[in-house]
C-alpha cells in the first residue's frame, strides 16, 4: 500500500464516506483512515435517511455522485414522501433503512474505486509543515503523508457518553473509544474548540410490543428511489408504529429528573434544538399532554426496535419505567439504553466557503466537527470537503456551491458565514431559492456540473445525457402541443370551468389548478413511457413557470453582490464607518463578497453600505 497519497480522510461515518469517494471520482489518490473498518457507515442513531429539506439533500448528493442515495436505496425497507400536501418545493423524501444493510452497501461502494483505500486506524497527530498539513500518524506509529486531509471524526473528538448523573464513559459513540490526541493537538495548534451534545434513544425488543395498542405506518411510493444513476429492487418492506406518550410517563420523567444527566448538571454544552430529549420535551412543553413516539425497525435480520421521540440521559432503570409506562409496550424488554454524549466541535466561522481551515493550510472539516448535526448534514459536507481537498491536491481551484445552487450551498453558507450555537439542522425554511432546488430536479441542476468536474463514470453521463433530454422534449412538447379545452373539461373538472373554449397550449392549461400533466398529455395523443420524475418536474416547471422567473431574477440579483469582491486583507478593525459588532463580526468571518457579508448576523444594510464606499476609496487611493 502507498504511504503517499493525495488526499486522506480522517473518519468513516457519513461525512468521511462522501469526501472518500468525492475525492477518488476526481481522480485523487485518496487514503480512507478510520477506528474500525466494520462500522464504515454506521448509523450511529436513527436507521433512516431523509426527511425534511434533508431528502433534497441526498438526491443532491447522489446527483454529485455521493455513496448516501445509492447505499439507501439498497438498504431501504419503508419508504415515504414528506409534505405531500404542501407544494413541490418542500417534498421530502425519507427511507427508512436496514442498519446492516446500509453499511455493508456503503462499503461496498466505496471498494469499487481502485485509487481509494481503507485502513483500520486512530489518528493520534497531524504531520505540520510551515502552518499546513503534510500527512497523519497513528496510535501504532503509521505514518502517511498527504496533500490535503480532510477531519470528520463525528463525535469521537473527547467523546463522553452519559447515563444518569453517575454513569460516565469516554467514548465516541457506544462500544467505540473517544479520539483524545488528535483533539488536544487541535487545542495546541490554536484551532477554536467548544461543545456541543447530543443523545440517543433506547432500543426495544419487538417481540415484546403488543402491536394490536399501537396505529401501524406502512410505506408509500413503490417506484421511488433516491439515486438518479442506478436502479436496485428494494428489499423486502417493513411497517413502523405509532405510540404515545401521557401523564404516566410525564410523571415518571418529572419525578426522575434530577438524576438526567442533562438536567442533573453533568452536562453543559448545548444540544440540537430540534431532536430534544425527552426530559426536554416535558420540562419546555409542560403544556402539552402528550409526544408521539414512532417505533422504527432496526433491519431484516433483527426484530430490535428504535424508539424515535424518546432521546434520553435518564438511568437505565427509569428508561425501563418510561418504555413500559407507553400504550403497547407494559412487557416491552429494552435491549440498549439510551444516552447523551458530549463532543468537541470548532466553530466553523473558521472555515474558507470551501470547508478549509484558516488556521492550518489545506485541512478541510466536515460534519458534526463543524457544529451540524444530522447524517444528511454530514455527507453533504464531506462531498465538498473531499471534492476541494482533491482539487486543491492537484492544483485545481476549489468548488463552491451557490445559495441558489442547492441546499448543499445553503448548508454551507450558513456553517461558515453565521457560525452555530447549537447542533445545526437543514429545514426548507433556511432556503430562499427552495422552488429552485426541489428534489426532483436536483439530477438537472447539479449533474452537469458533476460531469463538468470529471466525477461521473461513462454510465452515469449517459444517465444524465438520457434524462436530460427527456426532460427537454417534454418540456418542448408542453410549450407546443395544442388541445381543445372542450377535450380536456373531463381532466380539468376538479378545476372548474377551463376557460374561452378553443385550442390552447399544454403550458397554458398546467398553470389551471387541478389540471394534471399526464392527463393532457393523454388527451392530445402524446403517449410515451415518461419516467415518473420527469413527468413531476416537467409539470412543475410550466406550472410554477411566473414563480420559477421571480426567483430566478433574485438568485441573479444575489448573484451580482456576490460579484463585489471583498479584499482578503481588509482592515475591517479600522473601518469606522461600520458599526463596532459589524467590524468584530466581518473581521472574524472575512467574507469573500458583499452578499455573503450581507449574511453575516450584526451586518446592517447600512453597515453594506459604508462596506461598499470604504472598498471603492481604498481601490482609488491604491490607484
Amino acid at each position: 500500500m502507498l504511504d503517499r497519497y493525495d488526499v486522506i480522510v480522517i473518519g468513516g461515518g457519513h461525512a468521511g464516506i462522501e469526501a472518500a469517494c468525492a475525492a477518488a471520482r476526481t481522480g485523487a489518490q485518496t487514503l480512507l483512515v478510520t477506528a474500525n473498518l466494520e462500522t464504515i457507515g454506521q448509523m450511529s442513531c436513527n436507521p433512516a435517511i431523509g426527511g425534511i429539506a434533508k431528502g433534497t439533500v441526498v438526491r443532491e448528493v447522489d446527483a454529485m455522485g455521493g455513496v448516501m442515495g445509492r447505499a439507501t436505496d439498497l438498504a431501504t425497507i419503508q419508504f415515504r414522501m414528506l409534505n405531500r400536501s404542501k407544494g413541490p418545493a418542500v417534498w421530502s423524501p425519507r427511507a427508512q433503512c436496514d442498519r446492516g444493510l446500509y453499511r455493508r452497501a456503503a462499503r461496498s461502494i466505496l471498494e469499487h474505486w481502485p485509487n481509494l483505500h481503507s485502513v483500520q486506524g486512530m489518528v493520534s497527530e497531524l504531520r505540520l509543515e510551515r502552518g499546513a498539513v503534510t500527512g497523519v500518524t497513528t496510535t501504532d506509529g503509521r505514518q502517511y503523508r498527504a496533500t490535503a486531509v480532510v477531519l470528520t471524526a463525528g463525535t469521537f473528538l473527547r467523546g463522553r457518553i452519559h447515563i444518569g448523573t453517575q454513569t460516565r464513559v469516554d467514548a465516541g459513540r457506544a462500544g467505540d473509544p473517544p479520539a483524545v490526541a488528535l483533539a488536544l493537538q487541535l487545542d495546541a495548534i490554536g484551532v477554536e474548540c467548544r461543545r456541543f451534545k447530543t443523545g440517543t434513544p433506547p432500543r426495544i425488543d419487538g417481540r415484546t410490543v403488543d402491536y394490536s395498542l399501537l396505529a401501524r405506518q406502512d410505506g408509500e411510493w413503490p417506484d421511488y428511489r433516491f439515486s438518479s444513476y442506478v436502479r436496485v429492487p428494494r428489499p423486502e418492506q417493513r411497517p413502523c408504529w405509532i405510540a404515545w406518550s401521557g401523564p404516566a410517563l410525564h410523571g415518571i420523567v418529572q419525578q426522575h429528573l434530577h438524576e438526567s444527566a442533562l438536567y442533573g448538571g453533568e452536562i453543559a454544552a448545548r444540544g440540537p434544538r430540534y431532536c430534544p430529549s425527552i426530559e426536554d420535551k416535558i420540562v419546555k412543553f409542560p403544556t402539552a399532554d402528550k409526544h408521539q413516539i414512532f417505533l422504527e425497525p432496526e433491519g431484516l435480520d433483527t426484530s430490535e426496535l428504535y424508539v424515535n421521540g424518546l432521546s434520553t440521559s435518564l438511568p437505565i432503570s427509569v428508561q425501563v419505567e418510561v418504555l413500559q409506562s407507553l400504550t403497547g409496550l407494559s412487557r416491552a424488554r429494552m435491549t440498549r439504553p439510551g444516552y447523551a454524549i458530549e463532543y468537541d466541535y470548532y466553530p466553523p466561522t473558521q472555515l474558507t466557503p470551501w470547508l478549509e481551515s484558516r488556521a492550518v493550510g489545506r485541512l478541510y472539516f466536515a460534519g458534526q466537527v463543524n457544529g451540524s448535526t444530522g447524517y444528511e448534514e454530514a455527507a453533504a459536507q464531506g462531498l465538498m470537503a473531499g471534492l476541494n481537498a482533491a482539487r486543491v491536491a492537484t492544483g485545481r481551484e476549489p468548488v463552491v456551491l451557490g445559495r441558489d445552487d442547492a441546499y448543499v450551498g445553503v448548508l454551507i453558507d450558513d456553517l461558515v458565514t453565521k457560525g452555530v450555537d447549537e447542533p445545526y439542522r437543514l429545514f426548507t425554511s433556511r432556503a430562499e431559492f427552495r422552488l429552485l432546488m426541489r428534489q426532483d430536479n436536483a439530477l438537472p441542476r447539479l449533474g452537469p456540473l458533476a460531469s463538468e468536474l470529471g466525477m461521473l463514470r461513462a454510465d452515469e453521463q449517459r444517465a444524465l445525457e438520457t434524462r436530460l433530454a427527456e426532460q427537454d422534449r417534454l418540456m418542448n412538447l408542453i410549450g407546443d402541443a395544442l388541445v381543445s379545452t372542450s377535450e380536456v373539461s373531463g381532466p380539468a373538472s376538479n378545476a372548474g370551468h377551463v376557460g374561452p373554449r378553443g385550442r390552447r397550449r399544454l403550458g397554458e392549461l398546467l398553470k389551471r389548478p387541478g389540471v394534471r400533466l399526464q392527463d393532457l398529455l393523454r388527451v392530445a395523443g402524446i403517449e410515451d413511457d415518461w419516467s415518473s420524475e420527469v413527468l413531476l418536474t416537467a409539470e412543475t416547471e410550466a406550472k410554477y413557470e411566473g414563480y420559477l422567473a421571480r426567483e430566478r431574477d433574485m438568485a441573479g440579483r444575489m448573484t451580482e453582490l456576490a460579484h463585489f469582491r471583498l479584499p482578503p486583507d481588509l482592515p475591517y478593525l479600522d473601518l469606522l464607518s461600520l458599526s463596532t459588532e459589524a467590524r468584530h463580526k466581518l473581521d472574524a468571518v472575512r467574507p469573500e463578497s458583499l452578499a455573503r457579508a450581507g449574511r453575516i448576523l450584526g451586518v446592517s444594510p447600512s453597515d453594506l453600505q459604508n462596506l461598499v464606499l470604504e472598498v471603492i476609496r481604498r481601490g482609488r487611493s491604491a490607484a
